[in-house]
């Protein structure tokens, strides 16, 4: 746990860096965060080399983050909108690496179509896979389902209904810590890499969990949860702006 020769970053509602070139764009929508209190030694042996446990009052988080991607796009070129629109969830820690860059690495990624899932195994080594998934919206509910296809364990689901509550005009640190998150932590080609991104701020409300059945998480290699998630958060979303990689070696 004592990788890093440079404090952690603050912690910051707003993009820690400035992206100076984009890879991606896109936009993430209707997203409820579901997080679970956990031991950071129970998962520092996951996180990707030059990385440890990132942690808020001695305690490190898993997410199971429910959401739709909308109109992935390459560089500044229009998103794509069919292919780079499909519902998605994933499994995901926290890490922080020894410039002190706070970050998410995934344990899994869920996507409903096939192409994009693809792509992102074979061009950034992210652990996607196909599913077959829903996203219902019902007033202020809405349901997340998954069910695996490929690569296996197939059949392995995931089904979240949420109920949305008021805006959260003050979100308190933790909230911030959750899911102000500017970059992502990831082996690519033997080694570790960091890539940026960059959004306006979270408009946050609050949710209640209504139904959670998931495979997920256990089979992320992380403990079943034992009770009802810390904390659950929705947001209507935000567009998003992706870097270049830099390797964890590299300076920010």
């Amino acid at each position: 746990m004592s990788l890093t020769s440079a404090p952690p970053e603050p912690i910051s509602a707003d993009p820690a860096r400035t992206v100076a070139s984009t890879l991606l764009t896109q936009s993430w929508l209707d997203l409820s965060f579901l997080h679970w209190a956990v031991d950071p030694a129970d998962v520092a042996p996951l996180l990707p080399a030059g990385t440890v446990p990132d942690t808020h009052e001695g305690l490190t988080y898993v997410g199971l983050v429910a959401f739709r991607m909308h109109r992935v796009g390459w560089f500044r070129a229009p998103g794509i909108p069919y292919f780079g629109s499909f519902p998605e969830i994933n499994v995901r820690l926290y890490s922080v690496d020894r410039h002190g860059r706070r970050g998410v690495v995934f344990r899994s990624l869920e996507a409903a179509r096939l192409l994009p899932a693809a792509i992102g195994r074979a061009a950034f080594r992210l652990r996607y896979t196909w599913a077959r998934m829903t996203i219902d919206r019902d007033g202020d509910t809405i349901t997340y389902s998954s069910s695996r296809r490929w690569p296996g364990p197939r059949g392995l689901r995931c089904r979240l209904m949420v109920r949305v509550g008021e805006r959260i005009e003050e979100p308190t640190a933790l909230e911030h810590f959750l899911t102000a998150r500017w970059g992502i932590h990831n082996a690519l080609a033997s080694r570790s890499v960091y890539l940026p991104n960059a959004h306006p701020r979270w408009p946050l409300h609050r949710a209640e969990l209504l139904r959670c059945e998931d495979d997920l998480v256990s089979a992320a290699g992380l403990p079943a949860p034992g009770g009802p998630p810390m904390s659950v958060l929705y947001s209507p979303g935000v567009p998003v702006r992706i870097g270049r990689p830099a390797r964890s070696g590299t300076r920010p």
